[in-house]
């Protein structure tokens, strides 16, 4: 029975089944959805521009580092093969550097690269300096020696361009060449990470380059004459500087020999120079004046002209002349060394030997001069500090361009032009009244570079104080250097003439020469050493004495005239002229 108030409780219904998740799309493995990143990157925006942007330069840079090691590997150190077809070699000295850095572990790969880009930088620099002083001197730079020259440098900017020029372009010079070293290091470190990613393909290249250079060096492929495709010009620059601070080294010893052996040490005054007794005797060193200035096609019209002009204007004061040629010590600059290799009968050339030089006591021509009685002066106009060298050289007065009293304005590197110089030297020593004769060394610097300013002949009452050159001057281009230097090669030469035509008497001897051939710029690659050098005379008797020489009558040596090196003349002529 049942409790109707009470009804039996129905069970709760069951719950829904649940529904499965629809299944994931379908998706193409060869195709994965795209990220936030790639929409980005590939949606045109300020965020995806400035990515690409980012790796255009990266590509930039990594290419402009490959060609600046390429470049610094390849490029050569000799102006002459400054060509596109020089820089086509295989430089092997990179080859094992990619080798090496692959082979080191990671931890000394980053500092090894770094030093191999900071040495490729320094290797570039040398490079560098040797391109210069090739073109401007004819010779290498001289790793030990040359440093010397700097200051030299420095003091000839100063002439040329002013001390505000000449501070801007050494700091611009020391800006350029620590931004190469930097350059280099950074370019090897960057080039190095990427050649580690690419490991197997830079083994491949690397295999294969060395593949080819075997085969060039094998069969001797030239792309120029005298560069190999299979080069090795790195290693052989770094082991003929070595040899160069070698030889260096050891010169001092040799050199030291050499100034000893002197067979005029101790010959008595009174047995020196006796076939010149009462003459006063002029050793003019003309700047630049090179043998090209005489037989080169560009420049011997003009300047054999003012030689022949010159013939003419002397002979008809009653004057005679003989010419020959000297080896010069130095080509392009460095007078000084070509002054002392004269003056001492010594080969000076370089600074370690003029140094020795100056230390020593060896008898100069100036010297033998001073010791047989003659007053004894040196005139240099270019000199602006002191020159306690002058004491050596034997002078008893020296001239500086301080001491000439000039009041006219510059031509150039020249702080006055020759005509003054040799006007001064006149007033100043010739037409001293009760004097002794007098033995001068000049400098005639007309004819120094840059042959931009040149002055032009005045007449010589007119010289006074140098005020009457403002506006005498020939202006010539720095393009056109060898023009420039073509017309300042014969002012020179035609105020010497000039000189001898209105101050020479009887008792005048001049001999002037070139102190050395301009620079390579100038002359071109393989010009020689060969300077023109005459003795001018009004006396018979003093050209009596040099008949033996075989030189050639008039101002212009012939081409087959005989060549002496410089450091001969010395002993030459006091044999000719002693007794």
């Amino acid at each position: 029975m049942t409790d109707r108030r009470s009804p039996a409780p129905h069970p709760d219904p069951p719950p829904p089944a649940p529904h499965p998740d629809p299944p994931p799309p379908a998706t193409d493995r060869r195709s994965p959805a795209p990220t936030d990143r790639d929409s980005t990157a590939r949606t045109p925006g300020p965020v995806g521009a400035r990515r690409g942007a980012r790796r255009v330069a990266a590509r930039v840079i990594t290419a402009s580092a490959a060609l600046l090691v390429l470049a610094a590997l390849t490029v050569p150190h000799q102006p002459g093969r400054l060509t596109p077809g020089g820089f086509v070699r295989i430089p092997l000295e990179g080859l094992l550097a990619v080798a090496l850095l692959l082979a080191l572990p990671g931890r000394a790969r980053r500092p090894v690269a770094a030093l191999a880009g900071a040495l490729l930088g320094l290797l570039t620099v040398l490079k560098v300096a040797d391109l210069g002083f090739l073109a401007a001197l004819g010779r290498p730079f001289d790793m030990v020696l040359d440093w010397a020259l700097l200051d030299d440098a420095v003091g000839f900017l100063t002439d040329s361009l002013g001390r505000a020029g000449a501070t801007g372009a050494v700091v611009a010079a020391v800006l350029l060449l620590a931004a190469l070293v930097v350059g280099t290091t950074r370019s090897v470190l960057r080039l190095t990470r990427l050649l580690v990613r690419r490991r197997t393909a830079t083994r491949r290249g690397v295999a294969g380059l060395v593949v080819v250079w075997l085969a060039c060096a094998a069969f001797g492929v030239r792309i120029v004459p005298g560069v190999p495709v299979a080069d090795t010009a790195a290693t052989d620059l770094v082991g003929g500087h070595a040899l160069q601070v070698r030889a260096r080294l050891r010169d001092r010893e040799v050199f030291a020999a050499q100034v000893g052996a002197d067979p005029f040490r101790d010959v008595p005054g009174d047995r020196l120079l006796t076939a010149l007794r009462g003459k006063d005797v002029v050793v003019a060193f003309v700047e630049s004046y090179g043998r090209d200035a005489v037989e080169d096609p560009e420049f011997a019209p003009a300047v054999g002209a003012v030689l022949a002009d010159g013939d003419r204007r002397l002979r008809a004061a009653g004057y005679a002349s003989r010419s020959g040629f000297l080896t010069s010590s130095t080509v392009g600059g460095g007078s000084w060394l070509a002054h002392a290799t004269l003056l001492s009968g010594l080969w000076i050339d370089n600074e370690q030997r003029h140094r020795s030089l100056l230390a020593s006591d060896r008898l100069t021509l100036g010297g033998a001069f001073r010791r047989a009685g003659w007053r004894t002066v040196g005139v240099m106009p270019a000199a602006t500090r002191p020159w306690p060298e002058g004491a050596f050289f034997g002078y008893q007065r020296f001239y500086d361009g301080r001491s000439l009293g000039y009041r006219g304005p510059r031509f150039g590197y020249a702080p006055m032009p020759d005509q003054y110089t040799l006007a001064a030297f006149e007033r100043l020593e010739r037409a001293r009244a009760n004097r002794a004769p007098v033995m001068a060394e000049i400098a005639l610097v007309s004819s120094h570079s840059p042959w931009t300013k040149i002055p032009r002949l005045v007449d010589w009452a007119a010289v006074g104080d140098g005020s009457v050159f403002h506006g005498e001057t020939e202006e010539s281009p720095s393009s056109q250097a060898r023009a420039g230097y073509r017309r300042a090669v014969g002012y020179s030469l035609a105020a010497l003439v000039s000189y001898v035509e209105r101050h020479g008497d009887d008792d005048l001897v001049l001999v002037f020469l070139g102190d050395h051939q301009p620079a390579p710029v100038v002359t071109g690659d393989g010009a020689g050493r060969d300077v023109p050098v005459t003795v001018v005379a009004r006396d018979p008797a003093v050209l009596d004495r040099i008949a033996g020489w075989g030189w050639t009558d008039g101002l212009r040596p012939d081409p087959d005239a005989p060549v002496w090196p410089m450091d001969a003349f010395r002993d030459r002529f006091l044999t000719a002229f002693g007794g």
